[in-house]
């Protein structure tokens, strides 16, 4: 099984098990690196698939919870290179799906051959970037299937019709419906729309579609698996750990 693979095989075992597939997000390094592989594992063994936010000074998509994490774990010296070494001892112990979600200069300073050997190697199925348009993925696109690896494409209530089946056909591991035209972290609630939305998105994709941003509780979640296979909560999870609570207990409260 090519590690891409991994991701939609986990999700589709959550729904066959009756419940909507659960992808955290926590960013590497939050709230204290030295305890960083101990929350990872936590949060691994209560998700399906693990979104892992590599720390950057200027995102585009990212709310002010999520940049605050990202600010702090910059701060005390988090990069690509450090979470691939730290992803590095823990081989072997942790059985979930790694995403990586990272824009895309971290990425072209590493070099994307490197980038793509060094996830197989820790368990890093797929990658996430924002601010790489389909038009412009090629290059990373070709490193990461080299080995195995998936990139994930997002979709928008504001996506094409035409554009949103294109990004479906490309994306790997899964796609991403964002719920929302916006940032993360929102506190406004999941649109009046969100059910048509998803369902569209979910007609024309051939792997699971998992909806982000604004998700923040277990009635959301039942909301979203109405109309996906998964929901990805980050900002929520984000201010658990910022408040030094146990992500244990929220995730499963989830669930």
């Amino acid at each position: 099984m090519q590690p891409h693979e991994r991701i939609a095989t986990a999700i589709r075992a959550a729904n066959d098990a009756g419940r909507t597939g659960l992808v955290p997000f926590i960013t590497a390094g939050y709230p204290d690196p030295k305890r960083f592989i101990e929350t990872l594992k936590s949060v691994a063994n209560n998700g399906d698939v693990v979104e892992l936010g590599i720390p950057f000074s200027d995102p585009m998509a990212d709310g002010m919870t999520i940049q605050r994490s990202s600010f702090v774990a910059i701060e005390n010296g988090v990069t690509l290179r450090w979470t691939f070494e730290q992803l590095d001892s823990a081989v072997g112990e942790i059985d979930t799906p790694l995403v990586m979600m990272s824009y895309l200069n971290p990425l072209l300073a590493f070099g994307y051959s490197d980038l793509a050997r060094r996830a197989r190697e820790t368990g890093v199925c797929a990658f996430i970037v924002p601010d790489l348009p389909l038009e412009e993925s090629d290059d990373l696109r070709a490193a990461l299937e080299a080995e195995g690896v998936g990139l994930i494409q997002l979709v928008t209530p504001a996506t094409p019709p035409e554009r949103l089946k294109k990004l479906a056909d490309a994306s790997r591991g899964f796609l991403y419906a964002v719920t929302i035209t916006g940032i993360t972290g929102g506190d406004a609630g999941l649109p009046d729309t969100l059910a048509s939305y998803l369902d569209a998105v979910t007609a024309v994709s051939a792997i699971p579609v998992c909806a982000g941003f604004g998700i923040r509780s277990a009635d959301d979640v039942v909301n979203v698996g109405k109309h996906a296979a998964g929901a990805i909560v980050g900002s929520a999870l984000v201010e658990v750990l910022e408040r030094g609570d146990d992500p244990e207990v929220f995730l499963q409260g989830l669930r």
